[in-house]
């Protein structure tokens, strides 16, 4: 497993866009899977997995992504797992850390 933590400023569903386009960007065998959306008054919060294959483990990763605030500041988090082959400990986080490494970018220009 690997996370990524980091409050973010702007409009929510520009944020939302921006994270969506860089993943589903990022590689070829990305997909979008689910997500969940919640909002009260000001307060909103939108939850979503996507998953795509790492050539590093042989194997599918997913990554799910929270974005919960309101009037323009908001917190992120993104969380990977599904990177590891082996049965009883994880030997192998490459692909999970990689996946993350797909929206660090455009994330860390976000203030």
């Amino acid at each position: 497993m690997a996370k990524f933590e980091k409050q973010v400023h702007g409009d929510f569903d520009s944020i939302l866009s921006l994270i969506h386009n860089a993943i589903m960007n990022g590689s070829v065998s990305a997909s979008f899977e689910d997500s969940s959306y919640y909002s009260d008054g000001d307060f909103r919060c939108a939850v979503r997995v996507y998953e795509r294959y790492s050539w590093f483990g042989n194997n599918r990763v997913s990554m799910s992504v929270t974005l919960a605030g309101s009037r323009g500041k908001y917190f992120l988090t993104a969380i990977t797992s599904g990177g590891s082959q082996a049965v009883f400990l994880k030997l192998n986080t490459v692909g999970e850390e990689s996946f993350l490494d797909t929206i660090a970018d455009v994330v860390g220009r976000l203030d």
